[in-house]
């Protein structure tokens, strides 16, 4: 039987949706979860259910090994993994740059539009499961055109899957092209000219990949011209690099957003500027730990950047190596830092007010989640500080 690409989108993208994501997208109110009722008195089931945005995630780094083999077979192709057990044992890693090599072998599979369709909508299934309510996404299309996959063929892809997903799971996206910071920034600008014909589907233009040598300031002009276009501008910094990559950053390429940023804590004087602008830090603390940031989470700094007044966000990075969604990094930081549901409804604000939605859209998710945090009932050794 013949069926249309809309009917094999629509079908891919609800065939696995987990009940209760069918339920909000389909019978339920915007505002409403299947979660939020008397029963939920714990803090895992508070940040179940509660309503939040993602602003750090790589949608090349959501690609879990079952989909990997998946994908690979159907193209025929010969990978290092015979199963998806392998391939799990595989995503092991000592550092940034060896999970790059890694994660740079595993997206190899990824060749057709139906294959970063079927990588996007997966992870839109996942988010909407876990309350996500808006999601900006990082792709890395230098990556795969370096592969010879046509610039068209990775965005018609992804952007299939972010249509369907704002029909069919009541969730909003935007779209933000990274640039490597590996290589040149005449490669970066070669990129961007490619991408401009597309824009209406791109929300903005981030920097990413080994911070370490890769200094911002060498893609000053990209920014510039990014920024004269009327892009969002979002960088990577303070991952790898101490304060002063973050400095940089902020200082050369007009950013308004950024990635990760842990290392700010560093400077008194940069962690006052963050907090006077308020600069959002989109944090990822089951990446830091596993790439060894911070040795163990009840090292991490994420509670003493709440204390000092910074604009912190919680995100999953690349939730597929890193052991963790966005619900994953909300009850590991918790449990491991002390974070209380007031703590944890401040992160959850911040990451809609961080986000690039217009300011209504704003409103409404954030009238949402002040619903929620009234309404919902926890133990009473669970208070929440407002």
């Amino acid at each position: 039987m013949n069926i249309s690409a809309q009917e094999y989108r629509t079908s891919f993208l609800l065939r696995t949706l987990p009940a209760e994501c069918k339920a909000v997208s389909c019978s339920m109110p915007r505002h409403a979860n299947p979660k939020h009722t008397a029963a939920m008195t714990t803090l895992a089931g508070f940040i179940a259910g509660m309503p939040k945005a993602e602003l750090h995630l790589h949608i090349e780094g959501t690609l879990e090994p079952e989909l990997m083999i998946e994908i690979g077979r159907r193209n025929g192709l010969e990978l290092p993994w015979p199963d998806a057990e392998s391939a799990r044992r595989a995503y092991n890693f000592r550092d940034l740059q060896s999970f790059l090599d890694i994660y740079y072998r595993a997206t190899s599979v990824l060749v057709h539009e139906e294959d970063f369709y079927d990588l996007t909508a997966a992870y839109l299934r996942k988010a909407a499961s876990q309350n996500v309510r808006h999601a900006e996404i990082f792709f890395d299309p230098q990556s795969h055109t370096a592969r010879g996959i046509a610039f068209e063929t990775v965005i018609r892809g992804i952007e299939g899957a972010l249509q369907d997903a704002r029909r069919s799971l009541n969730l909003s996206t935007k779209l933000i092209m990274c640039i490597l910071r590996h290589l040149s920034e005449r490669e970066g600008l070669e990129m961007f000219r490619q991408a401009l014909p597309w824009r209406r589907w791109i929300t903005g233009i981030g920097l990413d990949s080994a911070e370490r040598d890769n200094p911002p300031s060498r893609f000053r002009n990209l920014f510039e011209l990014a920024h004269r276009e009327g892009f969002l501008l979002v960088a990577h910094a303070g991952e790898e690099g101490g304060a002063p990559s973050v400095r940089e950053a902020l200082d050369t390429l007009q950013i308004s957003r950024i990635d990760h940023g842990v290392h700010c804590m560093e400077d008194d004087g940069l962690v006052a500027e963050l907090v006077r602008r308020q600069i959002p830090l989109t944090v990822c603390p089951l990446s830091n730990v596993r790439l060894r940031v911070f040795p163990s989470m009840r090292e991490h700094n994420l509670k003493r950047m709440l204390q000092r007044g910074l604009c912190v966000t919680l995100n999953s990075d690349d939730p597929a190596y890193f052991g963790g969604y966005v619900n994953e990094n909300y009850t590991e930081a918790a449990e491991a830092l002390g974070l209380l549901p007031g703590d944890l409804v401040q992160l959850a604000r911040n990451s809609f007010t961080a986000s690039s939605l217009g300011t209504l859209q704003k409103q409404l998710y954030l009238n949402e989640l002040r619903r929620y945090d009234i309404e919902t009932p926890l133990q009473p050794s669970e208070n929440r500080t407002r």
